[in-house]
């Protein structure tokens, strides 16, 4: 079963509906509202983070080498949505934190909530 990660960041005093802003950057559209993100600097975070995950085929495919998860990733220059499947609380959490780093945080639309402190 899989759960998906999504990130993006809100340009100063601007606020969206969030589930509408997901829905238009899940369909890859460019949001009005929405900062671009530093996507190359986000998959090499990602990839020092999980630095012992095999990369399949890819620099935004992992598997965790003891079999116990992986993840995609997808982006736009707006958007990061990580594809999660079998992974463990604590690894997602890792990737949260490589987000919240880049002040992106965590939209989880099987909630749905974004936690951004609002």
């Amino acid at each position: 079963m899989g759960y998906d990660l999504n990130f993006w960041k809100y340009k100063k005093d601007v606020h969206l509906d969030n589930q509408d802003t997901y829905i238009k950057c899940s369909e890859e559209e460019l949001v009005d509202g929405l900062e671009d993100l530093p996507i190359e600097a986000i998959i090499k975070a990602i990839q020092q983070k999980f630095a012992n995950w095999k990369m399949e085929g890819s620099n935004i495919d992992f598997e965790n080498p003891d079999g116990n998860g992986a993840f995609g990733i997808s982006t736009t220059k707006q958007f990061v949505r990580f594809d999660c499947y079998g992974m463990e609380g604590e690894d997602m959490n890792q990737i949260i934190e490589v987000m919240v780093a880049y002040n992106c945080p965590l939209y989880d639309p099987q909630v749905p909530q974004r936690y951004d402190g609002e």
